[in-house]
């Protein structure tokens, strides 16, 4: 389990902001921004800044002073200093109400509906796959991954639709055994050389009935919203398997 070496409050505070910050405007952090919010000097935030760099959770692009978070730095993120956000009673309703409209629906027009709800909300591309079809999924949202500024560099949006064509390949990352409801892969963690630098995987799980289950995953930068993701991908799971429990 990765670790920061120095386990101080104040740069875990630091390495949060950063993310936070950077998840936000998608610019490399500078040190004068942070010393704003803390309240400290840029030298202070510059050190700290360093530290993080050289433990491997930051790194800057060769073009600014600036900081940006690793994939390391994300992961640390996520697994110890990320926040729960939970969603309104009116972002859960109208989700609700988007299933309520499809409850007389079969399977595939329901699962298709959550495609499309899924890349609506979170921004990113969807894939929602069933344990019942081997060979087919729905996919929704390229458009979404097209407007991410990580992307406009054409190689390295040419990778990430290229491991979207490749359905078996997708398929293999999607339907990995999961340790608990929900994951996240970031970076070199799918498995996908191509793309290591750039992408995280969000992955949920929901259920058909009793005995078959289904993955909803999203496909976003490294720099995505993951409390966001993470809320509305368990909502959405839960309710989807509400909906699904006498197919």
């Amino acid at each position: 389990m990765v670790r920061i070496v120095d386990h101080s409050n104040r740069k875990k505070k630091v390495l949060a902001a950063t993310v936070i910050a950077h998840i936000r405007n998608g610019e490399p952090v500078s040190s004068q921004e942070l010393a704003n919010d803390f309240g400290l000097s840029s030298a202070t935030i510059r050190s700290i800044l360093a530290e993080l760099e050289e433990e491997g959770y930051l790194s800057h692009p060769h073009t600014s002073a600036g900081k940006v978070p690793s994939s390391q730095g994300y992961r640390y993120y996520v697994d110890f200093l990320m926040e729960e956000s939970a969603l309104s009673e009116e972002e859960k309703n109208t989700i609700i109400r988007q299933y309520y409209r499809n409850r007389s629906k079969s399977l595939d027009d329901i699962l298709e509906a959550t495609s499309d709800l899924v890349a609506e909300i979170t921004h990113y591309a969807t894939i929602v796959s069933s344990s019942q079809w081997q060979d087919k999924i729905f996919l929704r949202g390229l458009s979404n991954i097209i407007r991410q500024p990580e992307f406009k560099d054409v190689e390295r949006l040419a990778s990430v639709l290229r491991l979207l064509e490749e359905k078996r390949k997708l398929m293999e990352i999607i339907n990995k055994e999961l340790e608990r409801p929900l994951k996240v892969y970031i970076g070199e963690e799918m498995g996908c050389p191509e793309i290591s630098d750039s992408c995280s995987l969000v992955i949920s799980t929901y259920s058909i009935g009793k005995k078959d289950k289904g993955r909803i995953a999203v496909l976003g930068p490294s720099r995505m919203s993951y409390e966001q993701t993470f809320s509305n991908l368990g909502f959405i799971s839960a309710t989807l398997t509400h909906l699904l429990e006498d197919f």
